[in-house]
């Protein structure tokens, strides 16, 4: 009986490491130009943009294992440093527009599913985990499960994200105003004292996991960073630089996602997943000038909090334009929460609509 052929060798570590070294490096390259053309959110968005455009051009790039992960950890720590009680009060007391505001988006992506259907030429299970505002890898898994296309769901969520980590930054400063929370080191604080306390949220982050915790990399590591705070052991900040690192390793991130055989294969769906994206960002903006004026929220910042992206990227968005970044959080954790929680119940709503609107089960 024959043993058949030998399994392939292991390629080489330099094999291995080329893919991550040249994503590293068109990654920083983008965010310099970025950098010098004064790009909002430069250190993210030239990276994604740069690392997006080699990956469709069919050049073979890894993200940088962990990277991710990392950054938003960076980012948690930074929010968690500032998680005051008087901050939690005053986001607290917006609970009943951010239950309001959760509903408002549940509802408007549920109602981009029947858009995308025909736009896309997509069966109705696609379309509808194609266009609920959650994980990307999660919608996925979730839409294979029910009989969906989970490439085309992928796509989707992809394009979606980029569209708006692209264009919210952008339209924030054109229309909104630079916030006045400035991260001001305290007194003694070592450039060092970050590891520990990074080290810290790591631990934290490991222990969500578990737990099916929305985004555990960056809410572990603020609710761990919040408790060190209160303690207060010793003097710690967020470097520039780490902010800097933690924005180049997620704009690589979302940049490989992107795949040329993956897009050439659905035409279409990438047409109107664009399309999508426009709406759901016009949709993000008319909601936000609505909250801001029921709440008195600045506008920026009630643009960032309903922007269903993903929850690292408007956080980022509202901490580099020394926003709120704690309301933002509160408004996306629980967006997300609450979509990871009901999406079979309002994905059996959905498709009672779709059964009722086309008179035949989905």
């Amino acid at each position: 009986m024959s043993a058949g052929p030998p399994p392939a060798p292991a390629p080489p570590p330099a094999a291995r490491l080329a893919p991550i070294a040249l994503a590293l490096a068109l990654g920083a390259a983008g965010g310099a130009v970025a950098w010098q053309l004064r790009v909002p959110l430069a250190w993210m968005i030239g990276p994604m943009l740069a690392t997006a455009a080699a990956s469709l051009a069919g050049w073979r790039l890894q993200p940088i294992p962990m990277g991710r992960e990392l950054g938003q950890a960076v980012v948690g720590v930074a929010i968690g440093l500032r998680l005051t009680p008087a901050v939690l009060v005053s986001v607290a007391a917006l609970t009943p527009a951010i239950a309001a505001a959760t509903v408002g988006v549940v509802a408007t992506t549920t109602a981009a599913a029947f858009l995308l259907r025909p736009l896309g030429r997509v069966d109705a299970r696609t379309a509808f985990f194609a266009t609920a505002a959650a994980g990307m890898a999660d919608m996925a898994l979730v839409a294979r499960r029910y009989g969906g296309d989970p490439d085309a769901v992928a796509t989707v969520h992809a394009i979606r994200v980029a569209a708006i980590v692209l264009v919210v930054p952008i339209l924030v400063v054109a229309f909104g105003a630079g916030g006045t929370i400035e991260d001001v080191a305290p007194a003694g604080a070592h450039p060092l004292a970050l590891v520990p306390v990074l080290g810290l949220g790591v631990l934290c982050a490991q222990a969500l996991k578990p737990l099916g915790f929305p985004n555990p990399w960056l809410v572990g590591p603020m609710l761990g960073t919040a408790a060190f705070a209160a303690i207060d052991p010793f003097a710690a900040a967020v470097p520039w630089i780490a902010l800097v690192l933690a924005q180049l390793a997620i704009g690589i991130a979302l940049g490989t996602r992107f795949r040329r055989e993956s897009l050439a294969r659905l035409p279409r769906v990438v047409m109107a997943a664009a399309a999508i994206a426009a709406l759901l960002i016009l949709a993000s903006a008319a909601g936000g000038a609505a909250l801001s004026a029921a709440t008195g929220l600045p506008f920026a910042v009630a643009f960032l909090s309903l922007a269903p992206a993903g929850i690292t990227e408007m956080v980022l968005t509202a901490k580099i334009m020394r926003l709120d970044a704690t309301v933002v959080t509160a408004f996306q954790i629980v967006r997300i929460a609450l979509i990871a929680a009901t999406v079979t119940v309002m994905f059996r709503l959905y498709a009672w609509i779709a059964r009722k609107a086309h008179g035949s089960p989905i």
